[in-house]
């Protein structure tokens, strides 16, 4: 089994020297893009530059009303399973919540990244932390940066809430986020529960895997406009960490991409949709049927995109492995045991790797 940090240690680095584990000196990514030029410990290496050209990906939409509905859930099922095998990801309309709500919440996270640095400042990640805003961590001299500035909060459970890191400004910017966590968790275990129907296992197999002290951190992503977008990536390639991963998509600018096979395609801005993908975990538990996708975040010269993810994350004590009735002679296990895997996570992504090579057989 592999198990890693503590709970008290999942927002620190301990592993990294301390002159490497910290904020980034440079400042924030909308400070450093006011000024024009792109720093060197932004610059990706040719090779490893994002193809604005990239065919839109084919990923399906589900339908959540059909796939909520006894007798018209079939075909969704398929087109569920389906997705989440060839691309790990798929995008949900008929969720729940209002174009007009979710509007909402992206003009809420604009004006927060639209505030005064000393405003903002306020809410700002301590060093070796992960909650707050700002950047994130940087762990190597080596590690090149994204140009992207984030806030990011434990938004479940309740008790886990460290309001220190929650904006008061904009006024109703924590009364919209409870609204929206109470029904992206709602939305989280109706898409788990039809991932297990769709291998024919008990609607509740992921659901009880992951235990009962789930937590949901979210995300709130700005990329500032970039002189030279060439040059830099808003986010590095990478997969997620959790299990699954809800992302409400800037409305109007594109910018993501994902991998499948060698080649890179973008994700589409679908009306009202919520963009969900399978996480290393949902991976692990369904023995590599579902794929975690590897993704990254293009910028662009022109204008500033916002985007939130929330992370649904098992129990850190809960041991994650393949459910035993994805096993058989045709398909071994594929997967170790793991334990605590997003403390392992974060130390593999600021370094460019996957935590999963060290999960897999």
């Amino acid at each position: 089994m592999i198990s890693v940090l503590q709970p008290e240690q999942q927002n620190s680095v301990a592993s990294a020297p301390p002159a490497m584990a910290g904020t980034n000196p440079s400042g924030t990514v909308q400070d450093v893009a006011s000024k024009g030029e792109v720093p060197e410990r932004y610059i990706h290496k040719e090779s490893d530059r994002g193809a604005r050209d990239a065919p839109l990906m084919a990923a399906p939409v589900i339908d959540m009303a059909l796939l909520s509905s006894s007798s018209e859930s079939g075909p969704e099922l398929e087109k569920l399973r389906h997705g989440l095998q060839s691309w790990g990801c798929f995008q949900v309309v008929n969720h729940g919540m209002s174009a007009e709500f979710l509007d909402e919440i992206r003009r809420l996270a604009k004006q927060f990244f639209d505030l005064p640095m000393e405003e903002k400042s306020k809410y700002s990640r301590e060093e070796d932390e992960i909650e707050g805003y700002g950047n994130d961590m940087i762990l190597s001299n080596q590690q090149i940066l994204d140009w992207t500035d984030r806030l990011y909060l434990t938004v479940y459970p309740k008790e886990s809430h460290r309001f220190k890191y929650w904006p008061t400004n904009p006024e109703r910017f924590r009364a919209v986020l409870h609204e929206y966590t109470a029904n992206v968790k709602l939305l989280s275990e109706k898409i788990l529960k039809a991932m297990a129907i769709s291998l024919d296992l008990n609607e509740d197999s992921f659901i009880k895997q992951y235990g009962e002290e789930v937590k949901l951190d979210a995300r709130f992503n700005f990329y500032p406009r970039c002189r030279n977008p060439d040059l830099v990536l808003g986010v590095k390639p990478h997969a997620d960490g959790s299990a699954i991963t809800i992302l409400l998509q800037d409305e109007e600018v594109e910018g993501l991409q994902f991998l499948n096979g060698n080649e890179w395609f973008n994700a589409p801005i679908v009306p009202g949709a919520l963009l969900i993908n399978v996480g290393d975990q949902a991976e692990i538990t369904s023995n590599g049927i579902f794929k975690s996708p590897v993704h990254r975040v293009l910028t662009n010269s022109e204008r500033e995109r916002i985007s939130l993810a929330v992370f649904y994350l098992p129990d850190w004590e809960k041991e994650i492995e393949p459910l035993e009735k994805l096993i058989d002679e045709t398909r071994p296990r594929l997967y170790k045991t793991v334990k605590n895997f997003v403390g392992l996570y974060f130390q593999y992504y600021q370094q460019g790797q996957r935590p999963m090579e060290a999960a897999r057989i």
